[in-house]
């Protein structure tokens, strides 16, 4: 991500320290994580300690400061999911792309997460990609869903 980009978005907030959290999330949101020398570039703009961000950068699990794939999955691993079979989905779904939790696999096409909730339990198992939800999986579904976006 280029400096001229960083400081669009910090611009649009006009350049206020209070809009930290957001500034990171529209940063995270387009580049998939937080470079250090992006992190650099936002203290300096905002007037922000350097330990202060990255304090915020960590404490806060939005944020990655490791790069991240186009498409972040997320498994939920809560009690309805779990009852309903989510540890047979998540392997069916290490076995897809090829990585665990936690991990970005060397393409930077996927990253993998388990949640303790997604908040729609009635749908369990579910699973998240980009932001969409996909419910009542199966083993073999989860893999055709994951096919989908290969």
């Amino acid at each position: 991500m280029d400096t001229e980009r960083i400081d669009q978005i910090i611009d649009k907030h006009h350049g206020e320290a209070s809009s930290l959290i957001q500034v990171l999330l529209e940063i995270q949101r387009e580049h998939h994580w937080l470079p250090r020398e992006v992190l650099w570039r936002i203290a300096e703009k905002l007037a922000v300690p350097f330990s202060r961000i990255q304090h915020i950068a960590t404490f806060y699990k939005a944020f990655s400061l490791v790069p991240k794939g186009r498409h972040e999955v997320h498994v939920c691993m809560g009690t309805a999911c779990h009852v309903r079979g989510a540890s047979r989905v998540l392997d069916k779904v290490q076995e897809s792309i090829g990585i665990k939790p936690g991990e970005t696999d060397l393409e930077l096409k996927f990253s993998l997460e388990t949640v303790n909730c997604l908040g729609c339990c009635a749908l369990g198992p579910v699973m998240e990609i980009d932001h969409k939800t996909h419910g009542k999986l199966s083993p073999a579904k989860a893999a055709k869903v994951i096919g989908t976006y290969e």
